[in-house]
């Protein structure tokens, strides 16, 4: 008897943190007897400005089959919207090229919407990680969009699979596998131990800082439908931050519309208020990252990070503005407004509640798992219709 051919299944990884929303994932397919991975990076993972998160794919033992250069220099919507025309323009090539059985693309942005039109459009099966989730600004329209244009659906949560069968999806495609960055979460959990100085091994620019007594993380991007306030926005969290006078560790924001203002904001704030308490890094090792998230003492700012994987790591959250509206989340997190008071009264709140239990509300640490078998075993198809 003939033995099958391995699956090619091809990964499309476009930012900074869809690594680490599919690293457990990929190390499955790659280990998986049926399954042959094919990595694609793309946009701002290729771009040192923001990590080059390609670089710790290679690092970690991926080998990329493609990169493709796709990221337009402006940062507002213009620039968005032309982004995803070239990608799809590019990523149509580098699909006609590896010939995959099934393309993979994960989450909710924008540039992710390029994945989906070019794979379906060359009769490809579109895998779509992580839909069904409800946040509001263009993410929500990405994430739905691509449901649409998508095959086969491997959500985080119970919730999420009710609401792509009610978008008219056949439920035999849907299946809750949880997020593979709860995997990472779970890996840190066992040994949470800070056993690097962060300092030392990202550098960062700015103050020196002490960690020993405590410390926060700060991460906010721009949102999207709000682009223009981006630069007020951030200033209001950095005058926050200084003002706790807590030693701080501040990621620098995601490529959005927006992230110019974002970015400049930091930069004034650096150079003129020179804050004694407050440190900005590119970006982390994922497992890196999120040890260092377990041991510090609030997070803040508006990243997906402060849903999913505090929730599982019982870590504090200040979750600023309007950018995760709608998305389930644990008692780890508090919801507040842009102005630096509400920060500051938020942060004196979590500050003396401590650390929250772990909750598993988007998994339970074998989310990579799930997915390269149904990557393996579900019918591939590229038909679909409304069912109701």
């Amino acid at each position: 008897m003939r033995k099958r051919r391995k699956r090619r299944i091809c990964v499309v990884i476009t930012a900074r943190p869809s690594y680490s929303r599919i690293k457990s994932a990929l190390r499955a397919i790659q280990a998986h007897p049926e399954l042959e991975l094919q990595l694609v990076v793309a946009a701002s993972a290729l771009l040192d400005r923001y990590g080059m998160v390609a670089r710790q794919m290679a690092d970690d033992g991926f080998e990329i089959a493609a990169r493709v250069y796709m990221v337009l220099e402006g940062e507002n919507l213009a620039a968005m919207a032309k982004t995803t025309g070239l990608g799809l323009l590019e990523l149509a090539t580098v699909f006609d090229n590896l010939k995959p059985d099934a393309v993979v693309t994960i989450a909710d942005r924008y540039e992710t919407l390029a994945t989906a039109i070019a794979a379906a459009y060359m009769n490809v099966p579109v895998v779509h990680v992580q839909g069904g989730e409800v946040t509001g600004s263009i993410d929500e329209k990405v994430r739905h969009a691509v449901t649409k244009l998508a095959d086969l659906h491997l959500v985080a949560t119970e919730r999420a699979r009710e609401r792509v069968i009610r978008m008219g999806e056949d439920p035999t495609s849907v299946h809750v596998t949880g997020c593979p960055s709860i995997d990472l979460a779970a890996e840190v959990l066992r040994d949470p131990t800070l056993n690097f100085d962060p300092i030392a091994k990202y550098g960062g620019v700015g103050a020196p800082l002490d960690l020993a007594r405590g410390y926060l993380v700060v991460m906010q991007h721009p949102v999207t439908t709000e682009y223009e306030l981006a630069r007020r926005h951030v200033w209001e969290t950095l005058c926050a931050v200084r003002d706790s006078a807590l030693p701080t560790l501040w990621f620098w924001p995601n490529a959005d519309a927006g992230s110019d203002g974002a970015s400049g904001a930091i930069r004034a704030f650096r150079e003129n208020e020179r804050p004694r308490n407050i440190r900005f890094f590119k970006n982390m090792a994922p497992d890196d990252f999120l040890r260092l998230i377990y041991n510090c003492r609030c997070l803040i700012g508006n990243s997906s990070v402060g849903i999913r994987e505090c929730a599982y790591l019982g870590v504090p959250v200040i979750n600023i503005g309007s950018r995760q509206d709608g998305r389930e989340r644990g008692r780890n997190v508090l919801d507040v407004g842009y102005g630096r008071r509400a920060i500051i009264e938020a942060l004196a709140r979590h500050l003396g509640n401590g650390r929250y239990p772990s909750d598993p509300l988007y998994g339970d640490g074998r989310a990579g798992q799930r997915i390269a078998e149904r990557l393996a075993q579900e019918p591939l198809r590229i038909e679909k219709r409304l069912t109701y």
